[in-house]
């Protein structure tokens, strides 16, 4: 009896202990996607516009370690990497071509630029940052088109409401 009461409440703080875990993951993925996108703000506002990645998580770290202009031209420029406090691929050489910044799960945080029409007004750019979130080794990860059906036109940029999508964490959430 007292064995099933230890082993029962042994079951119990692991159980919690995972929740917390789990928590402070998403709350570590939340704060690494606002540092993201204050990141990429100050990219545009130093080369013009977001980098134009082609959906690559390694460009867009290339790009914000001053490698890749936004056009993904090769430059020489400021390395925005070097100031945060996000886990990279290989820490050890940021602008490195495969490189990447990767969210607590192991995965590469997705980026995705866009265009969209404004009526009479300038086309609108921007983009989509996410992590795929908390997903268990044999779930599928859902492509850029799954997340992200169109990057250009009206419906550029709008996120699905697929299922597939429901564990994703955004920058802005």
């Amino acid at each position: 009896m007292v064995i099933a009461i230890i082993v029962t409440l042994a079951a119990i703080a692991l159980g919690i202990a995972q929740g917390v875990r789990q928590y402070a993951a998403m709350a570590r993925a939340r704060a690494d996607l606002a540092v993201l996108g204050q990141t990429l703000e100050q990219y545009r506002r130093q080369y013009g516009d977001y980098p134009q990645t082609a959906d690559s998580p390694e460009k867009l770290c290339r790009a914000l370690a001053g490698r890749l202009g936004p056009t993904g031209a090769s430059i020489r420029g400021r390395n925005f990497l070097s100031t945060l406090s996000v886990s990279l691929r290989d820490p050890e050489h940021p602008d490195a071509t495969a490189n990447y910044v990767v969210d607590p799960w192991g995965n590469a945080y997705q980026y995705v630029f866009f265009t969209r029409p404004s009526g009479t007004a300038p086309v609108q750019r921007g983009y989509v940052l996410f992590s795929f979130g908390p997903r268990s080794s044999t779930e599928t990860l859902p492509s850029r088109a799954e997340v992200v059906p169109s990057t250009s036109g009206s419906q550029g940029g709008v996120v699905s409401s697929a299922a597939i999508n429901a564990k994703n964490i955004y920058a802005g959430q």
